[in-house]
């Protein structure tokens, strides 16, 4: 009886403390989305904001006069509330030597005396005035907070720092007001920091074992978990951080190397595939199923042409084999046609990609349109090559059979599955082209084609082909109940741009910049077509991609969250910033680099 009051007593004596006033809620904040001019564009933000008096009510996504420019990285149930607080604002005023300060400054609902980021948990409750919150995730910073303060590095000092505030759900709508006394009434259940899993993330490391700990926390927010599920998923994956890119490991080789022509082969009316191999007879290290190959192709030994294409056989086989569609206007697929040859070299960087078959044991989609059936091509050879069990679906949609490749060589790698299913749709069929042999139906991939099929909701799907089937399919996918996290997409040439908080234009064809040419090394963005020379005003490779008008993918801009990191073809590059956290091995985060001689970019 004594045991079990003495844990009485402690489990008692814990919820009292956990019960104690331990901060107070200093000032309410709000702010509606502005726009601000930044570096020549329309940045639209809520990033500014200012206390207001009396009280205020907080409701599930917001507190009542507050917005946010940026919902996809802002906002919403798991980020209803930002909360920063004094002992950091004192500590950045002697750190940036600065007096200017303003409650909101960081961008802040609730500024707080207390609740420092070392000491609370994910997952913690507290009470303030007539409303309930929980703890559910660090701060994601982003450029914008650094046009806030006007110091561009902020968002990666504040990771840096270990003070990157955090987030907090509503947990039961109240009022607040300034002077509120903060009690916490719950703990979380790891007892992880905001600075903890902040770094957990973001810096180098990234243990197991506290991984493992952080994605267990119920309490975080549903992208943090998943980030640190993909961290876990990939252990050995050659370096970089696989909670914020996908991640595969290192190519094979650094920069360009030759390959011989061994054949050249008609799959269709229009494509042809072109086989690589060592000149000296050595096997070819084996790609990814669904990666490409960057070639350098001379038909001006003046001006080299990059161009990227999917390889289309057997992953395993010790040579490449990539197919080719001939357009119009294409130099790369008109040298490739009309001039290469048997025998010939061409100088080939190693196999990348991130659209890569994974392993599992869920149904798998493989769906394409027209030459985009070669990536999934690859992965359907190592599916028949595995002898998989998985359910495997072939979907394919061509103008006829005259243009339709893999025809005979698809059929027979499905008969090697022992849970596959194949269907082929024409969109204008061919007058000897027999529905039934042929072709299965006539028209597109649609959602009510994907519905008669009753394909399997809890598939992954891989999608290739032109932008605007691409578009459609994930629709159709997702009108029949197949999860957005599962589809997985790739596109022929560049990559849509991530500029958060600028609206997309339409932009002009990538380009070399405005003004003289520069008189340092060479940079090359394969994907856009433009080698220009760098220029030391050029503050980064980012910079020069967007006085290119090539598509780029950015967010913090300082080294942090790598939503810039991109392929180094080849090359070498220095930092500054430094990065927070090292990117893959063959890549580079182009937001804080800078060329050391000529690089080759997948951009």
């Amino acid at each position: 009886m004594l045991a079990i009051g003495r844990v009485a007593l402690l489990s008692l004596r814990g919820r009292l403390l956990d019960d104690a006033q331990v901060g107070t809620l200093k000032a309410v904040n709000v702010g509606l989305p502005r726009d601000v001019r930044w570096r020549g564009r329309t940045v639209h933000t809520g990033v500014w904001k200012a206390p207001v008096a009396g009280p205020v009510a907080v409701r599930r996504l917001n507190v009542d006069g507050d917005g946010q420019g940026d919902l996809a990285g802002h906002g919403g149930e798991q980020r209803a509330v930002f909360v920063y607080q004094l002992g950091s604002y004192g500590y950045w005023r002697t750190f940036l030597g600065r007096d200017d300060f303003t409650y909101g400054q960081f961008g802040e609902n609730f500024t707080v005396d207390g609740l420092a980021d070392d000491e609370v948990c994910i997952g913690d409750r507290y009470r303030i005035g007539g409303a309930l919150f929980e703890v559910t995730q660090p701060r994601v910073t982003c450029y914008r907070v650094g046009i806030r303060m006007d110091e561009p590095t902020m968002p990666a000092l504040l990771v840096q720092h270990h003070r990157p505030g955090f987030y907090l759900r509503v947990l039961e709508e109240g009022d607040v007001r300034a002077g509120d006394e903060i009690v916490q009434v719950g703990s979380g259940p790891e007892r992880m920091t905001v600075a903890d899993v902040d770094g957990l993330l973001y810096l180098p490391g990234h243990p197991r074992a506290e991984v493992a700990r952080a994605a267990r926390i119920r309490a975080l927010s549903p992208g943090w978990q998943a980030s640190f599920l993909a961290i876990l998923d990939k252990p050995d994956a050659g370096g970089g951080n696989a909670g914020l890119v996908a991640t595969v490991p290192p190519p094979a080789w650094r920069g360009f190397r030759p390959l011989r022509v061994t054949a050249i082969e008609a799959e269709s009316s229009t494509i042809s595939s072109v086989r690589l191999a060592d000149p000296d007879g050595q096997p070819l290290p084996a790609p990814l199923p669904g990666q490409f190959l960057t070639l350098r192709l001379r038909p001006d030994p003046a001006r080299p042409l990059l161009r990227s294409y999917s390889l289309s056989g057997p992953p395993g086989a010790g040579a490449y084999r990539i197919s080719v569609k001939r357009e119009p206007h294409g130099a790369g697929s008109a040298y490739l046609d009309s001039q290469v040859r048997v025998g010939d070299t061409i100088e080939v960087a190693a196999a990348r990609g991130t659209f890569v078959l994974r392993d599992g044991t869920a149904p798998v989609l493989l769906v394409s349109g027209g030459v985009g059936a070669t990536p999934v091509m690859a992965m359907l050879h190592a599916l028949a090559a595995a002898r998989a069990d998985r359910e495997v679906w072939w979907l394919h949609s061509a103008h006829n059979a005259a243009e339709r490749p893999f025809a005979a060589e698809s059929a027979a790698l499905l008969a090697l599955l022992p849970r596959a299913r194949s269907h082929i749709s024409f969109s204008r069929p061919g007058p000897g082209d027999e529905p039934g042999r042929d072709y299965d139906s006539a028209g597109r991939l649609s959602a009510g084609l994907f519905r008669a099929l009753d394909l399997p909701r809890d598939a992954d799907a891989y999608l290739c082909g032109p932008a605007a089937f691409l578009t459609a399919v994930t629709e159709g996918l997702v009108a029949v109940g197949v999860g957005p996290s599962r589809i997985r997409t790739e596109v022929f040439g560049s990559r849509a741009a991530v500029t958060p908080g600028i609206a997309p234009v339409a932009g002009p064809v990538p380009h070399p910049p405005d003004g003289p040419p520069g008189d340092g090394a060479p940079v090359s963005f394969a994907r856009s077509d433009v080698t220009v020379p760098w220029r030391d005003t050029y503050g980064s490779l980012l910079d020069l991609a967007e006085a290119c008008d090539v598509p780029a993918r950015w967010s913090c801009r300082t080294g942090v969250c790598h939503t810039c990191e991109s392929g180094l073809l080849s090359g070498d590059v220095e930092y500054s910033p430094e990065p927070v956290d090292e990117p893959a091995a063959g890549n580079v985060l182009i937001c804080s680099a800078w060329p050391r001689g000529a690089v080759v970019l997948d951009l």
